[in-house]
């Protein structure tokens, strides 16, 4: 038996990490981006939120090198995904506390990573997390595992499983916490997974469906649209010339210097806004339907107030402009080809005319040649795969740089 006072053999665990760089090339940066802590608090080795690796020198000793690379590859993956912080954020928005959920996230992030972590000169582990092992499906993400199992008679053999705070979120009293020696900085390690994040795209065909997608997201993060959307409409109505009256209803406080004299004051009224969908054959069921929910958001972004709003509906041609007060239905018309510059001239003609015009689009339209009369909000529906009009080549143009573009979705 190994006694608790033997050393970490160094050079074992680095040839461990030299065997992972060259099985794993893209994942070098993040490897060598760990700091080594030796540990006997932990069974094997666990990772902390600040990208310290705590290792238990025993486990060194008695691990295979090839072994100590595919964790060394697991462990590192979990702070790359940002699990700590994908654990937290799911805690607080299902409510949950306690190390039995930590446990339970830490499974579902194995299972996320395991699922295409080992072959092509990594071995598996066998103690490694599968899908499989919960009887799920292989290539979800941590948190849709998580809405599928339960911790349960059936995985007992789990409960020994701690790959520390870089995995589920929970500190733990072996850590060296926030003010030990030799953590990363929230700037370093932002720069880490951006340098993989780069060297993943670049080489597309040599890494798994999980990096890939991972690398996607870290380089072109989610955005909060509906906010964003919200926010754009808000600054857009809020610019010089937008939405300003007088009123004779508070006078002005420069009349107490004109005794008998009621000056008028300057207010600030809700904006009118018009919202033009496109309606043509490129756009989806589902994202007209998505285009549906934003005209109630626009309606709250402008304080409740639907009779400042209304809805156009446009293909090649514009339809009927809809006050949105009129009831509670959107009829939507449309289904041939694009030309949004018809549903921008209808909507700026309309009489009050608008302060704000909201485009909702897959941007395959031809755009104004000047800029509107009038601020422009752009929401763009996402699209995951490549365009595709009238040949597969086919991209559109960006909208005008006089637009606030919001991708939506």
């Amino acid at each position: 038996m190994t006694s608790k006072t033997s050393k970490l053999d160094s050079e074992k665990l680095f040839a461990a990490r030299l065997h992972a760089v060259r099985a794993r090339p893209y994942l070098a940066t993040a490897l060598y981006a760990l700091h080594i802590v030796e540990s006997h608090g932990v069974l094997t080795m666990a990772v902390d939120r600040l990208w310290r690796c705590y290792v238990s020198p025993a486990f060194v000793g008695h691990t295979p090198v090839e072994e100590l690379a595919s964790i060394l590859v697991h462990e590192v993956s979990h702070l790359l995904r940002d699990h700590h912080g994908r654990s937290d954020r799911y805690a607080r928005e299902h409510d949950l506390s306690g190390p039995g959920e930590r446990l339970r996230m830490n499974i579902a992030a194995d299972a996320e990573i395991n699922d295409d972590a080992f072959g092509d000169g990594l071995i598996q582990p066998e103690s490694a997390v599968l899908p499989s092992t919960l009887g799920l499906s292989s290539g979800l993400l941590m948190e849709d595992y998580l809405g599928q199992f339960r911790l349960g008679p059936h995985n007992p053999d789990l409960a020994w499983l701690d790959c520390g705070s870089g995995a589920d979120g929970l500190d733990r009293g072996w850590e060296l916490g926030p003010d030990g020696a030799d953590g990363l900085t929230e700037q370093q390690r932002d720069a880490v997974r951006f340098r993989v994040a780069r060297g993943i795209i670049g080489r597309p065909g040599q890494t798994p469906e999980g990096w890939r997608r991972w690398a996607e997201e870290a380089m072109h993060p989610t955005q909060p649209w509906r906010q964003l959307l919200g926010a754009a409409i808000r600054s857009a109505a809020s610019a010089p010339g937008a939405g300003e009256d007088y009123t004779c209803g508070r006078p002005a406080r420069r009349s107490a210097g004109l005794p008998g004299v009621v000056l008028p004051s300057l207010r600030r009224t809700p904006p009118r806004v018009s919202v033009v969908i496109d309606t043509s054959a490129s756009v989806s069921d589902a994202e007209l339907g998505s285009a549906v929910l934003e005209v109630a958001a626009i309606a709250r972004a402008v304080g409740g107030r639907r009779d400042l709003v209304s809805v156009l509906s446009c293909d090649a041609a514009a339809r009927i402009v809809q006050p949105l007060c009129r009831g509670e239905g959107i009829s939507l018309v449309g289904g041939g080809g694009t030309d949004l510059r018809t549903g921008f001239a209808t909507a700026i003609r309309a009489r009050p005319r608008p302060d704000v015009v909201v485009v909702l689009t897959d941007g395959q339209t031809p755009w104004p040649a000047g800029r509107p009369e009038c601020r422009t909000v752009v929401g763009l529906f996402r699209r995951e795969i490549s365009w595709s009009e009238n040949h597969p080549d086919y991209v559109p143009d960006r909208p005008p740089s006089w637009a606030r573009v919001v991708d939506i979705g």
